[in-house]
């Protein structure tokens, strides 16, 4: 395959003349990214919890709507910065302290790769009467190429499958609002229940965080920031409430059946072109699948890699994302049963992850350097941002332990959770706690670390790095 189709680049800083692209990809990559059947599956989630159909609705957009502005936030960072997400955590929780972070990270990207293999493993399994585990490994196959290849089949996919998307899930909005009954009973509606709802939704925007800017990195330096924000905002946050308002219908309309075989539900509702409708499901999910294990590889290797100039390149990711796909494949194989309650599950543990991590990153970057970093400090072991910032990663875990009694699962029940009827609130707990937490920290540092982002004469080193 061409190099010039190949990204060449892993970790390592883009420099301007490599710089490509506008700003509205980025709508298209997280529309694409959103307005998928895993977005559709998670919607569905309100009415499983026992909300009806206006207050499921309310919980999608709130949450949404809430959550997109932090993933928003992040992708600020990649075109000032032409580096991926987590190698500018190093400035936070210093070179080797950023590993933390990494390593859930990692976990997390391996939490939305099973949920993808599930679905579609279900799909083609009904659709091509192939057995389960065979259908889950034809569908991380696509997956694959897409990843080895990198950024910019990853957004070049997007672009079409964005269009495709669109005009499915419009039909399936028509056809599923058409036959919503007159009144939907709800088993179980309280502020509790509510209050978890949003923090699933809130949740699937706020796990994108990590990988936000690896998507808008090649994007012109100069690139305004607020044009950044809006059309990853747009993509994201307006794209999947759209998409998970539909999960909803789908549940009041379907019941069980979505959660038995979502792709092959949906199908069903236009039986003279149901192959149509499975083939443009499952092309859809394309853009998410692949970022699972392309993100997992740029975070991984930010937590080893000493030296951007000298990062792993093609190579490298076509065989960790050979191994990773892999494991997925087994993993979804084990736990083909429960789908609902998996994804439930596993949106709510990465929620309690992240949330201090973004605190975080958000803090420091806006709050406390302002965007100003030296670039070719992030590749040093010995500079500025130091080996391990102890106090930051004290934060990370003081905030995830904060959040341990707010919290609401199916696996475990905080007594806060209970006191006040089933509403998790841990991941307002984590942002407030981290956020305040690493401010103030920062605050007796401060003079120092600015010192360290400005050259001897005075001017804000966002310095490149020397190509090696």
């Amino acid at each position: 395959m061409s190099d010039d189709v190949v990204e060449r680049r892993s970790v390592d800083y883009v420099p301007p003349e490599e710089r490509h692209g506008k700003p509205w990809h980025l709508f298209t990559f997280w529309f694409a990214s959103n307005v998928q059947i895993t977005g559709l599956v998670n919607g569905a989630l309100a009415v499983t919890l026992g909300l009806d159909l206006p207050w499921a609705v309310f919980a999608i957009l709130v949450g949404n709507l809430l959550g997109g502005s932090f993933m928003a936030y992040h992708s600020v960072q990649g075109p000032r910065l032409g580096i991926p997400q987590m190698i500018q955590s190093r400035a936070q929780f210093g070179f080797r302290g950023a590993a933390l972070p990494a390593a859930v990270v990692v976990v997390m990207y391996f939490g939305f790769s099973l949920e993808g293999s599930v679905v579609t493993g279900h799909a083609l399994e009904n659709w091509l009467a192939v057995p389960y585990p065979v259908g889950v490994v034809l569908s991380n196959l696509a997956s694959l190429v897409v990843a080895v290849v990198g950024y910019q089949l990853i957004h070049a996919v997007s672009k079409y499958v964005a269009l495709v998307s669109g005009l499915l899930f419009l039909a399936l909005f028509v056809e599923l609002g058409a036959h919503l009954p007159a009144q939907h009973a709800a088993a179980h509606v309280s502020a509790g229940t509510v209050l978890l709802a949003i923090s699933i939704f809130a949740s699937w925007q706020i796990t994108w965080a990590p990988y936000v800017s690896d998507y808008s990195r090649y994007l012109p330096e100069d690139t305004p920031p607020r044009t950044t924000f809006l059309w990853t905002y747009l993509g994201a946050a307006v794209g999947g409430s759209w998409v998970m308002v539909i999960g909803a219908f789908a549940a009041v309309v379907g019941g069980s059946a979505l959660g038995d075989d979502a792709i092959g539900f949906l199908a069903g509702r236009f039986p003279a072109v149901s192959w149509l409708i499975v083939a443009a499901l499952l092309v859809g999910g394309l853009p998410g699948a692949a970022a699972s294990p392309y993100g997992a590889f740029l975070t991984a290797l930010s937590a080893v890699s000493a030296s951007g100039g000298s990062s792993p390149g093609p190579r490298a990711r076509a065989v960790f994302v050979t191994c990773f796909l892999a494991v997925t494949a087994v993993l979804a194989v084990l736990v083909s049963s429960h789908t609902m309650e998996l994804f439930q599950n596993v949106l709510l543990i990465l929620l309690y992850l992240l949330v201090p991590w973004t605190a975080i990153n958000l803090t420091d970057y806006y709050l406390v350097r302002h965007g100003d970093y030296d670039i070719e400090a992030f590749f040093r072991e010995d500079g500025p941002y130091g080996r391990w910032n102890r106090g930051a990663v004290v934060i990370f875990l003081v905030s995830m332990a904060a959040e341990v009694p707010f919290i609401n699962s199916s696996v475990y029940e905080g007594p806060l959770a209970e006191l006040f009827g089933g509403a998790d609130l841990s991941w307002v707990v984590g942002l407030a706690v981290g956020g305040i937490a690493y401010y103030a920290h920062s605050a007796r540092r401060r003079n120092d670390l600015r010192a360290s982002d400005v050259d001897s004469g005075g001017r804000v080193a966002h310095r490149a790095p020397r190509e090696s």
